[in-house]
């Protein structure tokens, strides 16, 4: 291609490349520059030839598995199992750098017909509790170093050491001890941590952790579980590395076909896109690599098209910057962090990068980091997520930073499934995250285990300035939350079976939004200058924040035009929110419980539809109350149209496209998924 700029124009239509079928292994990132790129008119398309499938793949097939033979090895595993479990020499198949159980140092998986296999644990599913968290006199760290006391005591502190009331301890070999590990959620239910065992007093059944400490410190009756046990391979899928001896074992969840256990070992990007423009890559398998597949940065008119990426150790797909780049129609599914990460744009003048990530099916992401790393992520100006099917995640399924961003038409479900106190959808920290809108996106069967389950969409302390319209969210622990947020519009929405549909409030410590603050809140109103243009043009209501009081104060909500039923309408968290503060109007409510209310003494006091004078309340500010089907069509199967007698339609309620909403056919996505 460089030889042909070089001799002239480029051909008329531009070129493409086809790849034929088969494996391509790679050992370095493919690199294509700014002397790679095509033109509007003569672009340059990388992609499959049509019908033949391509697989750029980062990793070995692993083969040559055969019956442990081992003594010493057999000794350690329950001998009901050892028909069960095969052995293959890594080193013999040029295998020696075995990655590291810790993320974030290239930590390498097994893979077993693209599914990621379970490193030896116990248990085997669920979780253990933290039976205490004992203090020795002389050897106490410190947890959170921001809520230390005058005594010098803080949340979370601890003697580097668990009581764990389980026997099973008690059976491990000391040699375990070098490889062991622990996974858990160790204060709060969103902050996770891999903790290195050091030792096990097997009398006392206290484990000792090596440093680095969990951030939070630990506290009782937290979760989490061991890992990477030899004496634990006892389930369909595990596997243990000897890294001593290059031997890996591994129970095989059925029999061993040629290419079906692979194991990454490319440490670099697979494909980068450096100051490229108008180039796509098409039609492609990014499989078994311990870092990111693709990266886009800068150029303009990229395109990552019609992909399949699996496998992958980092974020698998990432746009940094640039204009016009987008993510389109791709399957991101088995990848240890984020599906995509889409940047652009310039937050000082609030200039739009135009990015976006259109019509992919992430799933089954964020298998290794579990916690915030979305299945896509938005950040800085004017960038579009649009029709993706997110689902089955331990944490959130979009993030977004910045301004402006359009989040819409996107179906989410199952997201949040190991944690609590986190959004389907969310923001945080930032006063200037302005300008953002959240439509027309369906949410459903989302519950998170954890401390406050899921906040379906989560504007949280103190993002603000959001328009969250047409969204339909069922079966779901909290509709909306926000703390401290200002200036968002909540319209026409539907809300069914949510407990809460929507609630408010307000950041109980003052110094949080003071100059010094532990999130730098007031740091980063500062830094964009928010008094002058084109913020101050562009987001007015910022001047208000300390000329009205207490900048925690929720002001400037408006709650309109929505419908909901079957759970509990609005929630004020904290006592110092009101009718007053918060303006909710013209809503159509068929909940049995219309408010909880937080009083003085912190007790969330409910009332229900059978209170007449909340109901009068609500009322009187223009909602309907009816304890009856606001007008569904088929509500049991999912329909959520409304009928033409339905007494939403007088409020002002608009039609929402049902049918915009999630993947759909296009050249490069040729089916749809069977659920």
């Amino acid at each position: 291609i460089r030889e042909f700029k070089q001799e002239g124009p480029l051909p008329e239509k531009g070129i493409t490349v086809y790849i034929r079928e088969g494996f391509y292994p790679f050992t370095e990132t493919f690199k294509l520059t700014e002397d790679d790129s095509g033109t509007e008119s003569a672009p340059i398309i990388w992609r499959s030839y049509p019908g033949e499938e391509v697989h750029f793949i980062g990793g070995k097939v692993l083969t040559r598995f055969e019956p442990v033979n081992d003594p010493a090895i057999l000794k350690r595993i329950d001998t009901v199992y050892h028909d069960k479990i095969l052995q293959t020499d890594l080193r013999a198949q040029g295998i020696t750098d075995y990655g590291e159980i810790f993320p974030g140092n290239k930590r390498a998986e097994l893979y077993f017909k693209n599914k990621y296999m379970a490193l030896a644990r116990y248990p085997n599913e669920g979780w253990m509790t933290v039976s205490e968290v004992p203090l020795t006199p002389g050897t106490i760290f410190k947890g959170d170093p921001r809520t230390e006391k005058a005594d010098g005591s803080t949340r979370g502190q601890h003697s580097g050491k668990l009581r764990v009331d389980d026997d099973r301890l008690t059976k491990w070999d000391e040699s375990s001890y070098e490889e062991m590990w622990m996974f858990g959620y160790w204060f709060w239910d969103w902050s996770e941590k891999y903790s290195k065992v050091d030792k096990i007093d097997k009398t006392k059944k206290e484990v000792y952790i090596k440093e680095p400490f969990h951030f939070y410190g630990y506290r009782k009756g937290q979760r989490f579980y061991f890992l990477n046990i030899l004496e634990e391979l006892d389930a369909p899928g595990e596997y243990y590395i000897d890294r001593r001896n290059g031997k890996l074992y591994f129970w095989p969840p059925e029999p061993i076909r040629e290419g079906d256990v692979t194991f990454p070992v490319l440490q670099e990007l697979m494909v980068s896109l450096e100051g490229t423009s108008y180039t796509t890559i098409r039609g492609i398998i990014f499989e078994c690599s311990r870092t990111s597949a693709v990266k886009i940065e800068g150029g303009t008119h990229n395109v990552f098209a019609g992909c399949i990426v699996r496998n992958i150790g980092e974020d698998a797909v990432i746009i940094k910057d640039g204009t016009e780049n987008g993510i389109v129609s791709c399957d991101i599914y088995e990848v240890s962090a984020a599906g995509a990460t889409i940047h652009g744009g310039d937050r000082k003048t609030l200039t739009p990068a135009n990015n976006y990530g259109i019509n992919n099916h992430v799933h089954h992401y964020s298998q290794v980091f579990r916690t915030y790393r979305s299945a896509i992520s938005l950040s800085g100006v004017g960038n579009r997520i649009a029709n993706n099917y997110i689902h089955d995640a331990p944490h959130e399924g979009v993030r977004f930073h910045g301004n402006e961003h359009v989040m819409e038409f996107n179906e989410i479900h199952h997201v949040a499934m190991e944690t609590g106190d986190v959004p389907a959808i969310g923001s945080d920290v930032d006063w200037t995250y302005r300008g953002n809108i959240i439509r027309h996106n369906y949410f459903h069967h989302i519950h998170g285990p954890g401390h406050l389950g899921c906040m379906t969409i989560y504007l949280d302390l103190p993002v603000g300035g959001t328009w969250i319209y047409g969204n339909i969210i069922y079966d779901a622990d909290w509709g909306f939350y926000t703390n401290s947020g200002r200036d968002i519009t909540i319209e026409n929405n539907i809300f069914i079976k949510c407990n809460p549909a929507m609630g408010f409030g307000t950041w109980g410590d003052p110094k949080m939004f003071q100059s010094g603050g532990d999130w730098r809140i007031y740091e980063r109103l500062m830094e964009m200058n928010y008094k002058e243009p084109p913020y101050s043009t562009r987001y007015p209501e910022l001047l208000k924040i300390f000329k009205d009081g207490d900048p925690s104060i929720p002001h400037g909500n408006l709650i309109t035009k929505n419908i909901s039923m079957g759970g509990t309408f609005f929630q004020f968290r904290t006592a110092d929110l009101n009718f007053e503060i918060l303006t909710i109007v013209n809503n159509l409510i068929a909940d049995p419980v219309i408010l909880e209310w937080r009083q003085k003494n912190h007790e969330l006091k409910p009332f229900t539809i059978d209170d007449s004078e909340i109901v009068k309340t609500f009322e009187d500010y223009g909602n309907i109350v009816i304890n009856s089907d606001p007008g569904f069509v088929d509500i049991e199967h999912e329909d959520f149209r409304l009928k033409e007698d339905s007494p939403a339609w007088k409020l002002g309620f608009k039609p929402i496209p049902f049918d915009k909403i999630g993947l759909y056919i296009d050249e490069y996505r040729t089916s749809l998924p069977d659920e």
